[in-house]
């Protein structure tokens, strides 16, 4: 029986995973990968890995694993490659990323040591407060494009694999809404080979992931596959692709308590959330424009939940603010507050406090295991365009031809599930 499982196992077909950005997230991911096959470590917050499917049966109990009924890659099959600006295998770049614990990373040093990135794309106009030490030249943004494309086929020739998926874990880039440039692929393509300054480095990579016919996966706030070039782009290969910007601990909780404080048509007049976090996205966050792509995320969820043109008299004063501060010495243990004010039976005012001490890379690794899982299912179930029944895992979902996004938590798991059941049938 063992030999006829590492037969099946040595038949099966790999999952190549691309990433650019070989950052706390990326390594987190990875060493929990790698420490999972081992058997050394659980896939703790990873739907794909523990969840079951929806279904009628109480406790869920008797419905499948999801990875089972949907036959997802398992994790033995996953083949990792990365960009960075910074040459340091993940081995390295995990222990400065200091997120895991030397012990977690020294029993799966090899596999981590075995990824060392490819040179990166950046330009300095969209991420202003880190120094590169090892990146692509070309004369035309056209130029670092295929660059990436060669990469990509370089990575699929040496791994022999026709399966292939990007995840963007980069650092926020500096806010931009989409221009002229962004409203149509022969637009898109024009300024690539000009040198449009509206064209970010995340851009460039999910245009040689799409025209490579690889799903996109967008984990941060900025604009990238989310404009009508990159959109039509999607269309003509038939990829799915999703973002933006993984939801992970405060969000996570503004999505589910606006929705339960709604439910019981309590108003709400303020909701001041606050942030520190002292990680190299932290870093990146002090610079005035990444920053403002990372507040316009968060400062989005509440609009669709708590609507004050629905409920005026219960929303219409709402004041929403979000605050977020670079503090070195919390590394990548997050931690932020939020003071919520709102008032129940004649008007009469009350305060919820939230105070959470999280962990942000714990938290987004699984995030981007799960959409890297799902996305390669709906390729494979021939489904294309912007993904919104993951919309579960996002701040900033993007939606098909650019619609309100839904971002009540529970609302996002029903459309989850239904996309699962559908997936079981395809």
């Amino acid at each position: 029986m063992r030999e006829d499982a590492k037969r099946r196992s040595a038949e099966r077909e790999k999952l190549g995973v691309l990433i650019p950005g070989l950052g706390s997230v990326t390594t987190t991911l990875l060493a929990g990968v790698f420490a999972a096959r081992k058997g050394l470590a659980r896939p703790v917050g990873s739907l794909t890995q523990l969840g079951r499917m929806p279904g009628p049966a109480a406790g869920r109990r008797q419905s499948p694993l999801i990875k089972d009924a949907l036959d997802l890659v398992p994790l033995d099959d996953l083949v990792f490659g990365a960009w960075d600006i910074v040459p340091d295998a993940a081995d390295a770049a995990a222990e400065k990323a200091g997120v895991l614990r030397p012990e977690h990373i020294a029993a799966v040093r090899e596999e981590l040591a075995a990824i060392a990135p490819i040179p990166g794309v950046f330009d300095p106009k969209f991420v202003r407060n880190l120094e590169p030490r090892r990146i692509k030249k070309g004369r035309t943004k056209m130029d670092l494009a295929d660059q990436v494309k060669e990469d990509i086929a370089a990575f699929r020739t040496r791994h022999h694999l026709s399966r292939l998926v990007m995840c963007w874990a980069g650092s926020t880039e500096a806010h931009r809404t989409a221009g002229r440039v962004h409203a149509g692929l022969k637009a898109f393509e024009s300024g690539l080979k000009r040198n449009d300054p509206r064209i970010s480095p995340s851009q460039i990579y999910a245009y040689a992931a799409l025209d490579m016919g690889l799903p996109h996966i967008n984990g941060s706030p900025h604009l990238t596959a989310d404009c009508a070039a990159l959109a039509e782009l999607a269309a003509e290969r038939n990829l799915p692709v999703c973002g933006k910007d993984f939801k992970t601990g405060q969000t996570l909780l503004k999505t589910a308590l606006a929705p339960a404080l709604r439910d019981r048509r309590l108003g709400v007049s303020g909701w001041f959330s606050m942030n520190i976090l002292g990680n190299r996205d932290g870093e990146v966050l002090r610079d005035r424009g990444s920053l403002r792509s990372k507040e316009e995320s968060k400062l989005g969820v509440l609009g669709s939940i708590l609507d004050a043109e629905e409920d005026p008299g219960l929303y219409g004063g709402l004041d929403h603010q979000v605050k977020i501060h670079y503090y070195p010495p919390r590394g990548d243990d997050k931690e932020s507050w939020d003071a919520v004010d709102f008032f129940g039976w004649m008007d009469y005012p009350m305060q919820l406090k939230i105070n959470l001490l999280l962990r942000d890379s714990i938290l987004a690794a699984p995030i981007m295991l799960d959409l890297i899982l799902f996305s390669e299912r709906a390729h494979r179930a021939g489904w294309s365009g912007s993904q919104d029944w993951l919309s579960f895992y996002f701040k900033c979902p993007m939606t098909p031809n650019g619609g309100r996004p839904e971002n009540d938590l529970f609302a996002q798991k029903a459309l989850l599930d239904a996309a699962l059941l559908g997936l079981s049938k395809k």
